[in-house]
């Protein structure tokens, strides 16, 4: 697998939605809500399909006992999941105080412009999705932006094309 996609980001292309469906409802009975299943089972569905979709939240309550609310209560809380597809590519840029006095307003403007979609929004290819950040603990690096798991330091909002560029380049050879 390659460095620089996340797994838990991505989508199996092959199957429909609902044959996911399918094998994640046959994936349920291992989790138990006595022993703290309900995280896992959440992380599972966000791997299998890169997000949570209510009817995967609602299999889950249905499985585990568990009050819908309360499921959709615990996915709304962590930011890890989203009830959302995400693009393969995460692009977070920083707005805490360092990042935001040091161009960060202006990164973000750039990297909206570049991928063409707002914040919380994913691109129609579902490559890359963008959202904010408060603050990653490099702010001596401002503005940062990170990608997937990787940082960028000292970023400009003239840099963000060929930031970009690498990750559309990447996942253009992976599906090779």
């Amino acid at each position: 697998m390659q460095t620089q996609t996340n797994p838990a980001k991505q989508t199996v292309s092959s199957e429909s939605e609902q044959e996911l469906l399918k094998n994640f409802q046959e994936l349920l009975p291992q989790f138990d809500p006595e022993k703290g299943g309900l995280i896992p089972a959440l992380q599972s569905a966000q791997n299998l399909f890169g997000y949570i979709p209510e009817e995967a939240m609602r299999l889950i309550s249905r499985s585990m006992d568990i009050p819908f609310s309360e499921v959709a209560g615990v996915v709304s809380f962590y930011s890890y999941f989203s009830t959302v597809p995400r693009g393969r590519h995460v692009v977070r840029v920083c707005l805490g105080t360092a990042c935001y006095v040091r161009g960060g307003k202006e990164v973000l403007a750039a990297m909206q412009n570049e991928l063409g979609i707002g914040i919380g929004e994913t691109t129609e290819d579902r490559q890359f999705s963008l959202e904010v950040g408060r603050c990653f603990g490099a702010c001596g690096l401002a503005p940062v932006v990170m990608i997937d798991d990787q940082v960028h330091q000292r970023v400009r909002p003239t840099s963000i094309r060929s930031i970009i560029d690498a990750y559309r380049d990447d996942s253009e050879e992976e599906v090779l």
